[in-house]
């Protein structure tokens, strides 16, 4: 697994259990601690997404804001494995 796919793998996982954080506080609205668990994973998925956004460009198109020349099509996709984008 290359670091480009390690990293997306980290930023999926901190946006899922971010996710499931926000649904259970829903439910459970007075259940500090779960609100410190998702305020914690938000700051991994802000920390994740800069940190991928540095090594190998945006991540979604909201984040090419005044980019013109689309260079990010050429990447792989973050479902494509860089082997399958090279061809």
């Amino acid at each position: 697994m290359s670091d480009r796919e390690k990293l997306l793998k980290k930023l999926s996982g901190a946006q899922f259990a971010a996710l499931e954080m926000q649904l259970y506080l829903d439910t459970h609205k007075n259940d500090t601690k779960a609100l410190r668990s998702m305020q914690e994973y938000l700051r991994e998925v802000a920390e994740y997404h800069r940190e991928y956004e540095e090594r190998f460009g945006p991540i979604t198109a909201k984040d090419l804001y005044g980019d013109t020349d689309f260079s990010w099509l050429n990447a792989p996709w973050p479902w494509e494995n860089e082997s399958e984008a090279k061809k």
